[in-house]
């Protein structure tokens, strides 16, 4: 999600080709990761108070749709189907495997630091970092699920089953990772032109209206009957459902269903044009989504967070986690952190063979609404 304005074209195999002509960002998509990390990092950031402060928890609640899935969604949409080449897993690599296990490092000397003891996290990685393990399945299982006769129908079977598999847990992040996969291959479906109509239509518009109205309704009325593990994908089903183990998966597909939705209905609201600040901040979401644990950790195990608790105090949380979010996705930001966030790798390969060298440029996409041709580097998004 870090590629600088402009960014370079794809590749068939949809890694960015040093060689080919660059083109300008579409700010549709920064756009949308803006609002979706601005809405991590204002969650994470009130995390510790939120179940004793309604407000955050309605709010946690109205707005989960437009977090981690619309997060999964745009990776999928920025996702390539094609056959995994050697150049293809280099940059998921580069932009995958080693930021996850930099920062996963980073995280526990940081945990040290406060008094914690050292650990290495390889099966399980801490906090936020499972979405990039989730990931890296993601973009390998890609080219086997656009194979199927009926992905979306499979993958979402999938998602449904592994509830009732107690191995299926939070180890690999294979639990997420099934779940969410669904959603992910719908972010590619969509980054392939799919629902043009939807966002291109006049009646879509007050229907998306509907749809965020409806989310911030439910959040606001029902937030406190709304379980966490409803939403989390990574534990199993559990007795204590409320229809039952045997009618547990019902829960999850309404859940799973409800949030495609929003997430079509944020995109249909969201400006396609570029807007200051918010697009650019968005260009760097996959920085801001890796490096605001750090900022926040500290904080949090020094008790500050957990002394807020009035109105004006809790707003003012809140202006400090988008000030947050504004700071770690501007520029000069993402560029002192780059070698960190992606992460140098060419004396790790032998040069690539003439056959695997960027060839000739992608003739442009058609007009008409669709969305831009993926690119690798954004794969990286929450």
């Amino acid at each position: 999600m870090d590629t600088p304005h402009p960014r370079p074209t794809t590749t068939a195999h949809g890694s960015a080709g040093a060689a080919r002509p660059e083109r300008a960002r579409n700010p549709w998509w920064d756009n949308t990761r803006f609002v979706s990390a601005t809405l991590i990092v204002v969650l994470h950031t009130a995390g510790s108070i939120m179940s004793r402060e309604d407000v955050l928890h309605s709010f946690h609640i109205a707005s989960w749709a437009f977090r981690v899935p619309a997060f999964v969604m745009l990776a999928g949409v920025f996702s390539s189907a094609g056959p995994l080449g050697p150049r293809s897993l280099r940059t998921l690599l580069q932009s995958i495997v080693l930021p996850a296990l930099i920062f996963s490092l980073l995280f526990s000397l940081e945990n040290h630091w406060l008094g914690a003891e050292f650990t290495v996290h390889v099966v399980q990685l801490p906090w936020t970092l499972w979405f990039l393990m989730s990931l890296f399945f993601w973009r390998l299982l890609l080219p086997l699920v656009v194979q199927l006769r009926h992905p979306l129908f499979v993958t979402t079977c999938v998602a449904l089953a592994v509830g009732y598999v107690d191995e299926f847990g939070m180890a690999f992040s294979a639990s997420r990772t099934l779940v969410y996969l669904p959603l992910f291959y719908l972010g590619w479906r969509i980054g392939q032109g799919s629902l043009r109509t939807w966002f291109t239509s006049r009646w879509s518009l007050p229907v998306a209206v509907a749809g965020i109205l409806a989310s911030c309704v439910v959040g606001w009325l029902w937030h406190r009957e709304i379980k966490g593990n409803w939403l989390s994908m990574r534990h199993p089903y559990s007795v204590a459902d409320p229809l039952g183990l045997e009618w547990a998966w019902v829960v999850r597909l309404l859940v799973l269903a409800s949030a495609a939705v929003l997430v079509l209905c944020l995109l249909r609201l969201m400006p396609r044009r570029r807007l200051p600040l918010v697009s650019a901040v968005g260009a760097g979401g996959f920085t801001v989504y890796l490096l605001h644990p750090l900022v926040i950790l500290p904080v949090r195990e020094h008790g500050w967070i957990a002394r807020v608790n009035t109105p004006v105090e809790i707003v003012g949380l809140v202006l400090c986690a988008v000030l947050l979010t504004i700071v770690l996705g501007s520029a000069p930001v993402r560029r002192l952190v780059r070698p960190l966030t992606r992460p140098p790798v060419g004396r790790l390969f032998a040069p690539a063979p003439p056959d695997l060298r960027p060839g000739p440029p992608r003739p442009p996409a058609p007009a008409g609404g669709a969305p831009e041709q993926p690119v690798m580097a954004d794969t990286r998004a929450p």
